[in-house]
């Protein structure tokens, strides 16, 4: 196929998250976070794997740093451990975790590497869930503060802020199906925790703009799928609808829109009286933004069906069942289908024509790894997937669409939530017993696209 170059000063990167890469989850003043609480629930983990030591990042984050200079990323994006930074949930920061991010960012600075923060990827510390978490109003004024007094300490070295990372999992996939932790299974309060966290986004946007320069850039990062009817019958397309609102627009219309979709109080309040919306918290959540963060990996087809029972994240879709089209699947069971990335950024750019310039801020593949040989994994497939992948969203790009970098889903192997250590999205593979870590031919092709700023 014929290379394709991106734009001037494309931002190319990897993303990872604290829980998942860094252990260390008794030193340096950190408490327990709900993923710990989870972890360690027996039958919560498919191998009954915790984060406890994960890729011990924390001891080996300059090795990490030589990694991803390794790669010639332009950007690293990583997430804070708020139980890290805020023991208690509340109150000064702890110096100890501070001490950690500053390194770690220094680190990065002089490899020449932009970090790029995510405030909250789903490690909320146990504190505040034991005072009802993100279905409380409360933990929304509390992420305000973190924020802030994260953004004052480091806004010196950090020009990015994100504060969310995929609300919808942190919701729906924790207090619906209860997949996630904190492990509730009500949809009424998965649907109060959804409002919560993008109050929370808001006030802490907020809060950190009031203090910040010119040089501080803020945004916020949800998972989006494209959905499509299975057939033009009214009862498919409705089934579409839904699985759209609860999957894409719950999230995106209040903070790009200034409020909740048309159809969303009706659906809500099957499950929720919605008292928990205040007057005024839409206009709040729909702080200005720099930017905006896309997570993609899959789209979906849907077809009404017979109603179901029992937990699920599609709060009040229990008739719709999801068709496989025939698509190639990843270890995660989840169809690959890089049209579908180009057809969501183009329907966001065209759908949204206010929205601030975007970010594919994780797109990645999980696949069954060879063992090493000759210090390299062979992984084609992962480069097939990404290439694809790429050339998708420079199509888009082609296409008017304002997409301003790519991060691919992640740098190494590491605790994939309820996966455990079972699925591997990394470049590089890590031998969980020596915390060796070893490229994978991925790897070395992403590296390659980075200086080309484009596949060949």
């Amino acid at each position: 196929m014929a290379p394709r170059r991106f734009p001037h000063g494309f931002a190319w990167g990897v993303a990872t998250a604290s829980y998942q890469n860094e252990g260390a989850v008794h030193e340096g003043g950190r408490s327990p976070s709900i993923w710990d609480s989870f972890s360690h629930t027996p039958g919560k983990i498919a191998d009954g794997g915790t984060g406890d030591v994960a890729c011990d990042h924390y001891h080996r984050y300059r090795e990490d740093v030589e990694l991803l200079a390794e790669l010639s990323v332009t950007h690293y994006r990583f997430s804070l451990a708020w139980p890290r930074l805020q023991p208690d949930g509340r109150g000064a920061l702890n110096p100890a975790g501070l001490d950690f991010y500053v390194r770690l960012v220094d680190a990065l600075l002089e490899r020449g590497i932009q970090p790029w923060v995510t405030l909250y990827h789903w490690d909320l510390p146990q504190v505040l869930q034991d005072e009802g978490g993100w279905p409380e109003r409360d933990t929304a004024l509390r992420f305000a503060d973190y924020a802030a007094a994260v953004h004052e300490r480091l806004q010196d070295r950090i020009q990015v802020w994100t504060t969310l990372n995929e609300p919808w999992c942190s919701s729906l996939v924790g207090h619906a199906a209860g997949a996630h932790a904190p492990g509730i299974q009500d949809p009424g309060l998965a649907l109060r925790a959804a409002h919560h966290l993008l109050l929370g986004h808001g006030l802490a946007i907020e809060a950190m703009r009031s203090q910040a320069d010119d040089r501080s850039r803020f945004g916020v990062t949800v998972n989006l799928q494209p959905v499509s009817p299975a057939g033009d019958d009214p009862k498919d397309r409705d089934a579409a609808r839904r699985i759209d609102l609860i999957a894409n627009r719950m999230f995106v219309d209040p903070l790009l829109r200034g409020g909740y979709p048309a159809d969303f109080a009706d659906h809500a309040t099957r499950f929720t009286d919605l008292s928990h919306v205040a007057p005024g918290d839409e206009a709040i959540i729909a702080a200005p933004l720099d930017l905006l963060g896309i997570n993609y990996y899959f789209g979906v087809v849907v077809r009404s069906g017979e109603r179901k029972g029992g937990p699920s994240p599609w709060v009040g879709c229990e008739d719709v069942e999801f068709v496989s089209r025939g698509l190639p699947r990843t270890q995660t069971d989840w169809e690959i289908d890089p049209d579908g990335l180009h057809d969501l950024l183009v329907r966001v750019a065209r759908e949204y024509p206010g929205a601030p310039p975007l970010y594919l801020t994780e797109n990645g593949v999980a696949l069954a790894d060879r063992p090493p040989t000759d210090g390299v994994v062979d992984d084609p497939a992962r480069i097939e997937y990404l290439d694809a992948h790429f050339r998708a969203a420079h199509r888009a790009i082609g296409e008017g669409v304002d997409l301003r970098g790519y991060f691919v889903w992640t740098l190494m192997d590491n605790f994939e939530w309820r996966f455990g250590y079972t699925k591997t999205f990394g470049l590089y593979q890590v031998d969980f017993e020596t915390q060796r870590r070893t490229p994978k031919a991925s790897a070395r092709w992403f590296a390659e696209v980075i200086r080309r700023n484009g596949p060949a």
